[in-house]
């Protein structure tokens, strides 16, 4: 039995339900584990290799889950701050939600994988999440789903209403463009020129009114294109002028990588931001600057101008 062919999709799958990339690929590789021992107990009169594999990787994700607290992003814990310049210290006490490199695993540019949908998720009940991910996009019957988790069709149709009107607030999936979509690379290549020349008034041109700028672990957030433009001015006037930024995809959304200058010469990996597009504007920036996040996305830690040419 060959369970690789799988992979990808239990990945990102066990990314919806957990809310950590690293802790995903670890639960995908406890899932086959389990599926190699049990190899031989398989009925494929039962469930196609497919259903029992989620069924397993379902098991191995909601044991994981029990007691742990939820992966937020800082916009769900508390209002937005008012102060541009309070201070930036991380708490690193929080399992904050963390961006799913696209690059790593071909599952597709979908729009349930996007930032602010995993991060609803997050506050289900793990049953409910399970049950929301399995039938809404992985589109398993309310048979299957209720086989996977050893349930009941009733219960199943029950925890989805549910959790329907628990994320509904996520907002809607088609409002959201396509990283591919060539209005939205034209955007995202004005917003990195912007960037890299610390042009903050040009940046904030391209601001939806009501962005949103967080930048996990730092639990701070804040709300709008004034307090936006302000923290900008700031981070320019910290770490100087000069970046560098290339252009790669998260959570099927556009990202950037942000390199800031070093004395030196050259520049230092800083931060990935995964930017939302829509209707035109940038309308949510998440920052982050975890290594380990960072170390997801095989990002090289160094590069000289060069190295950026053509990532427009």
């Amino acid at each position: 039995m060959d369970f690789e062919p799988y992979r990808g999709e239990l990945v990102a799958y066990c990314y919806r339900m957990v809310g950590s990339f690293h802790e995903a690929e670890d639960l995908v590789q406890e899932t086959m584990l389990r599926a190699w021992k049990a190899r031989e107990r398989y009925d494929p009169n039962r469930a196609s290799v497919r259903t029992w594999l989620y069924r397993i990787a379902t098991n191995v994700c909601l044991t994981a889950l029990e007691g742990r607290a939820r992966r937020p992003l800082p916009s769900g814990l508390a209002a937005p701050s008012d102060d541009p310049g309070a201070p930036l210290t991380p708490a690193l006490d929080v399992p904050w939600l963390q961006p799913f490199p696209d690059a790593r695993f071909d599952v597709g540019v979908r729009a349930d994988m996007r930032l602010a949908l995993v991060a609803a998720m997050q506050v289900l009940p793990p049953r409910q999440r399970a049950v929301l991910v399995l039938r809404e996009v992985l589109e398993f019957s309310a048979a299957e789903v209720a086989g996977q988790l050893g349930t009941t069709v009733p219960a199943v149709n029950s925890a989805l209403q549910r959790a329907r009107a628990a994320v509904a607030d996520a907002g809607d999936a088609g409002e959201v463009a396509e990283p591919g979509d060539p209005e939205v690379r034209a955007l995202i290549g004005r917003y990195m020129r912007a960037f890299e020349a610390a042009d903050v008034p040009a940046l904030v041109r391209l601001l939806a009114d009501d962005a949103v700028l967080e930048m996990p672990p730092v639990p701070l957030w804040y709300l709008g294109r004034r307090d936006y433009g302000l923290f900008m001015d700031r981070v320019f006037a910290m770490r100087g002028t000069g970046w560098a930024v290339t252009r790669l995809t998260a959570n099927g959304q556009p990202a950037l990588a942000a390199y800031a200058p070093e004395p030196g010469g050259g520049h230092r990996l800083h931060t990935l931001q995964v930017l939302t597009v829509a209707g035109g504007r940038v309308a949510r920036n998440a920052v982050f600057a975890d290594p380990a996040v960072l170390g997801a996305f095989g990002l090289p830690e160094r590069i000289f101008p060069e190295d950026s040419a053509g990532t427009r």
